[in-house]
């Protein structure tokens, strides 16, 4: 049966203890290697673990499983990442929207690599967010509305080639049906001028970034 959310919980560096209240109450959890332990730590119910387990602790691991957690054990050479591979299989309950929780820092790479890999069209047909510290980040195909706070900055970027048609409401410096190409600082640095702000794409993908509420 789909889900309406499901969560992510990132390995590497540790989250803030407040992300646990962005899971909605029962939803699903899946951790990332050592998100595993992050998880917990949050007091978030873990359903999947999947990962190498490089990272994790034996001990945590096995007393996990022994919890009725599912683990998904996979080599130390593999072709994709322990996120990677966490969001695989987040997307195969096909719920309307994935929440990744990862921590800030770590290294630039693999930052680089997880932003990138929200925005994949393997997650075409379900939201995608991801709060990443104090930071929001949204995965916009089609048309979206942001919650924020007048002032907040709300940068725009394209991935996957152009995004076409790009119209913003509740922002100050409005796009009106423009083009963002992949590498464009255009759409950096706006700013929220209400509660809410809608962005709209006729087509491509763009990734929206909140640096953090009070940016």
């Amino acid at each position: 049966m789909p889900e309406a959310v499901v969560v992510v919980v990132s390995g590497g560096e540790p989250l803030d203890p407040l992300a646990a209240l962005a899971v909605p109450p029962g939803a699903p959890v899946v951790a990332a290697d050592s998100g595993l332990v992050s998880a917990l730590a949050l007091g978030l119910d873990v359903t999947v673990a999947t990962g190498d387990f490089d990272s994790a602790s034996p001990d945590a691991v096995a007393e996990a499983e022994a919890s009725g957690v599912q683990i998904e054990r996979h080599p130390a050479a593999k072709d994709a990442t322990d996120l990677e591979l966490a969001m695989d299989a987040a997307a195969a309950m096909t719920p309307d929207r994935i929440l990744v929780l990862a921590g800030r820092g770590g290294r630039l790479d693999h930052e680089l690599a997880a932003l990138l890999l929200l925005a994949s069209d393997r997650y075409t047909g379900m939201n995608v967010d991801a709060l990443v510290g104090d930071a929001r980040v949204h995965v916009i195909r089609g048309e979206r509305e942001l919650a924020g706070w007048p002032g907040d900055l709300l940068t725009l970027v394209a991935v996957n080639g152009p995004a076409v048609g790009v119209t913003t409401e509740g922002l100050e410096y409005p796009l009106r049906g423009e083009t963002l190409e992949p590498g464009s600082s255009r759409g950096v640095s706006n700013v929220f001028e209400e509660e809410t702000a809608r962005v709209t794409v006729e087509s491509g993908v763009l990734l929206a970034i909140r640096p953090s509420e009070s940016a």
